[in-house]
């Protein structure tokens, strides 16, 4: 369904000969030159250009969440969606201080929102309760799929390179904990966190149903679209299609906290190739976070102890992205400043 050019050794012999010549001590920039090298096998290795980076939030409510597994209900999607699309939210906030666009996309919420501003396309009101039942059908998940890619190729056929996934869904965390567990054969005791703030005894409902769910739908490990249809938000799967299409189009994604690294799973064992085209934004403090990134072989570039979503830890990476481009660009060679050699 997608096409994805593997980046292997692209140019890396004289990508990282580049860097070394920098007038610097060879790895003293550390994560930022592992960024350059990454960046320049990505959008070339002559100039780091980076076009409009913009930041993709998809919103979709969970049937899950009727079991009372979240601090808020689920109006509080809708109501969210209206926030993002006002710029009163934190995403709003770190976008426009660091010069990215973004788009909202109502990829199934509950409470409809018409507004001009926002790019509708649900795949029906909130997923089914998958405590009881699959989430959706693997029909949905294959729409959700393209409807997610559609997104990234106007971004990208206006010039965008760099993307960063955000989403917006109460209960969300519990699917994502599924997935996981389903798709890593993990204990769902490892996946299952606190979220953004739930109470002791929400935790232990939330671990007890989500165990009861993978009981009842079992594990995919090497099938990813029917633990997508089985645990699976409509938010996420749109993500999963949206980072796929990114890394088609050979784009750079940036990937937020715990919700968008299981749809980064997802994508990856759908296409093993979109791993080279991930910079990772944080560590979130979500406990499965740090199983799921070590399973990815990730070095996250921030550890703020965020555990808000909307692709915060996203945007707040962009800067060190862009000065990771902007040191390979413009930083002078030993040679041409006239430098010694260290």
């Amino acid at each position: 369904m997608f096409d994805i050019t593997p980046l292997a050794n692209r140019n890396e012999e004289s990508i990282q000969a580049r860097i070394n010549q920098k007038t610097k001590p060879p790895g003293s920039l550390g994560k930022l030159e592992t960024i350059a090298l990454q960046l320049a096998k990505i959008l070339g290795s002559q100039s780091i250009q980076i076009n409009q980076p913009t930041m993709l939030v998809f919103a979709g409510d969970h049937g899950i969440a009727e079991e009372g597994v979240s601090i808020a209900p689920s109006e509080v999607t809708g109501q969210m969606v209206v926030n993002f699309l006002n710029g009163g939210a934190a995403i709003n906030c770190f976008c426009q201080t660091n010069n990215m666009k973004i788009e909202i996309i109502d990829a199934g919420i509950l409470s409809a929102v018409d507004d001009s501003r926002l790019t509708i396309q649900p795949l029906g009101k909130g997923t089914k309760n998958f405590a009881k039942s699959a989430a959706m059908s693997e029909q949905a998940v294959n729409e959700g799929l393209r409807l997610g890619a559609n997104v990234v190729y106007q971004h990208t056929n206006r010039g965008t390179n760099v993307f960063g996934f955000g989403e917006m869904g109460i209960g969300n965390t519990s699917s994502a904990a599924a997935l996981m567990a389903s798709l890593l054969n993990f204990d769902v005791a490892e996946c299952v966190g606190h979220g953004t703030g739930i109470s002791d005894l929400q935790f232990v409902k939330k671990l007890s149903l989500i165990e009861a769910a993978i009981s009842l739908h079992g594990r995919f490990s090497e099938e990813p679209k029917k633990a997508l249809a089985a645990y699976g938000g409509f938010e996420i799967v749109q993500m999963v299609g949206a980072m796929l299409a990114a890394a088609e189009r050979q784009s750079v994604l940036i990937i937020d906290g715990f919700i968008s690294t299981v749809a980064a799973l997802v994508a990856v064992k759908l296409n093993p190739d979109v791993r080279d085209y991930m910079i990772f934004a944080h560590q979130s403090a979500e406990s499965g976070h740090v199983k799921l990134l070590e399973y990815l072989k990730a070095e996250p570039l921030l550890s703020l102890d965020l555990r808000l979503g909307e692709g915060t830890g996203a945007a707040l990476a962009l800067n060190l992205i862009q000065s990771a481009a902007g040191f390979y660009n413009d930083m002078a060679s030993f040679e041409s400043a006239g430098v010694s050699a260290v």
